[in-house]
Parts: structure tokens; sequence; C-alpha cells
């Protein structure tokens, strides 16, 4: 891993590159193959105060890079903030490379069709039909319908009518009923 330390604006002393080396190493931990880590330390003046800004600019292999950029009064305070939301992305990327499985689709269908016989499955849906009464098709009257609807407070009911006929009843805007 190379580090790259570059102060802007301010010098960087024995113990700032000390606390910022010791800061990159805890990304380590998350064996993601950091190619280089550049660390960029700057002071700007805003609204007349001085601010650091601390920005990390993390080189992965065989993945995206991550860069963040931190502002604080106080330096260490910068480098502590940019650190922890380093490890946080680290911690993100490693978990989703252990949690997800880089199974193949074609892996994935062989393992589910594996305790499957095709043939006995297509056997047996053709030998078993199994008629079904729908509610949905019963007869019913228009006062029954009403009654549902005021109890379950729903908006329309579709249903058919002692005629045979499909009707719909709904609740029209000013309260009142409609019947179709």
């Amino acid at each position: 891993m190379n580090i790259s330390l570059t102060g802007r604006h301010l010098e960087l002393t024995d113990a700032i590159k000390a606390h910022m080396s010791a800061s990159i190493e805890t990304l380590s931990k998350y064996n993601m193959d950091i190619i280089s880590v550049n660390v960029i330390a700057t002071t700007q003046t805003k609204k007349g105060k001085d601010q650091s800004v601390v920005e990390y600019v993390i080189n992965l292999a065989h993945k995206n890079s991550i860069v963040i950029k931190q502002n604080d009064q106080d330096l260490y305070a910068a480098i502590d903030l940019a650190t922890a939301r380093a490890q946080k992305a680290m911690r993100r990327m490693h978990d989703k490379e252990v949690i997800h499985h880089k199974d193949g689709i074609n892996e994935a269908k062989n393992e589910a069709n594996a305790n499957i016989n095709l043939h006995e499955a297509s056997e047996a849906m053709e030998d078993e039909i199994v008629p079904v009464e729908l509610a949905l098709y019963k007869p019913r009257e228009v006062e029954d319908v009403l009654q549902d609807i005021k109890e379950n407070k729903k908006l329309f009911e579709i249903f058919i009518d002692n005629e045979g006929k499909t009707r719909v009843l709904y609740k029209r805007n000013d309260g009142k009923f409609g019947l179709y």
C-alpha cells in the first residue's frame, strides 16, 4: 500500500504525519487490496474562521476508488472523522463481498432443479384437476353488497346480481351510492 501525505497551505509536522499514518493503517483490517491512499490536508478561511479540510482518496484493486472529504476546525478531529467515514465505506464494501455469494445464475438453476424430476412433475399436474367455485361469481343482492361497502369502508364492489349481470356498486363523492 502506497501512502501519500500532502499538506496545502500548512506544514505537516511529524505528529500530524504519524496520526495520519496510524489512521490509514486501520483501513487494512478489511483485506480489500488497497493499492494507494492519498491524504491531502489543507486549511481554508471561511467567514473569518480557519477550517481544516482532509481529503482521502483510497484506490482499491478491481473496485471503484473511495473519495472522502471532511471539514472541521481541528485538523486532528477532521482526520479522525474522515478515517471513520473511510472505515464505514470499506466495511460496506467488505460486507457486500462476504454476504453476497458469487454463484452464477446457471449454477443456482442447476441446484434448484437437481432434486426435481420434470417428467414426474408434469404427469402429476396433468392428472389432478380440482374445480373451484369462486365467491365472486355467486349472485348477490344489491342490499347485501351495500351493507358490505358500509361496514368495510370500501369505495366500490364488483358483483353479479340475481339476474346474472355484472354490476358495480360505488360510493360517490357526495356520500350517495351509484350502481352500474
